[in-house]
């Protein structure tokens, strides 16, 4: 099992936060996840996150209450509603696959959970097996992808909305009574949502391309044909290499994200064992369209 170190807040230790790519990624040194951070420390580690969208520890071998009292640092933990989840701890995913045991539904650009009302904040995910090659995950900065976007476009967009639901999670159902129980569950508790497609960030106030493939449907008020054209346009956007940063995992690695302002692709490539822990972090508001 591992480490824990129970000891009371360091105080006065701050982040050190150095950039990894050009529009998204930043490297933190300077603190030891093992132990409490003060609120200074917190609120640093808060602010870089809408700052750099990610950001990245390395050489980490923590423990999964450790893992679990960093992501409460930027807010309440949630459990997701369709994935597995750890037994004794639901707020806890645990992805270990190989050639055998494949991932699902990874390989896709996506923002974590739109589905919901109040989309998640953000996502922590920590290493703990990874394979020598392959295995990486891709991450896109949806406000590079949104100013990217030549002005007439930009203006088209302003004030369109977006429909979101559990989309491919659907194809997961079995076609038995605990499928479609699950079903139900899903439809009763999480009907479909709307979002703006342009979303402005609650802390950085920049504007967010806020559509993704994985979840959205269609734009609301347009025909089928208008929309899925309109939205292959923008999903292409998060495909644009220059507003990515490409993660090479280590084992002891934790990357946090922020759900508001990124998309992310994790890749299928690989073999070996690839074994990671996740928690999300709920969010706090709806996404609004900027001013």
């Amino acid at each position: 099992m591992d480490q824990h170190i129970a000891d009371d807040p360091e105080v006065g230790v701050l982040p050190k936060f150095k950039r990894v790519a050009v529009h998204l990624g930043a490297e933190v040194s300077g603190i030891d996840l093992r132990r409490p951070l003060d609120e200074r420390a917190r609120q640093a580690l808060r602010d870089g996150l809408a700052e750099h969208e990610v950001l990245v520890f390395r050489d980490q071998d923590i423990s999964v209450e450790d893992q679990m009292r960093f992501g409460r640092y930027f807010g309440d933990l949630s459990v997701h509603p369709i994935a597995r989840h750890d037994e004794n701890i639901p707020e806890l995913q645990i992805f270990d696959n190989d050639e055998n045991n494949p991932p699902t539904f990874t390989d896709n650009w996506h923002s974590d959970e739109t589905f919901r009302e109040i989309p998640p904040l953000g996502t922590v995910l920590r290493a703990r097996v990874m394979p020598p090659i392959g295995g990486n995950t891709l991450f896109a900065s949806m406000t590079a992808a949104y100013d990217g976007l030549s002005d007439r476009l930009k203006h088209y967009i302003s004030g369109l909305e977006a429909v979101h639901d559990v989309k491919l999670f659907r194809l997961g159902f079995t076609d038995d009574e605990k499928g479609r129980e699950k079903e139900r569950f899903i439809n009763e508790n999480f009907p479909r949502v709307t979002h703006p497609v342009v979303r402005e960030h609650p802390v950085s106030k920049k504007k967010v391309l806020f559509v993704n493939p994985h979840f959205t449907l269609h734009i609301k008020g347009m025909d089928e044909l208008e929309s899925q054209c309109l939205l292959r346009v923008l999903y292409h956007q998060a495909e644009i290499p220059e507003y990515q940063y490409r993660h090479v995992w280590a084992p002891h690695t934790v990357v946090i994200w922020d759900n508001r302002s990124t998309q992310h692709y994790a890749t299928r490539d690989y073999t070996e064992r690839r074994h990671l822990h996740r928690v999300t972090v709920k969010g706090t508001e709806r996404p609004y369209a900027p001013a």
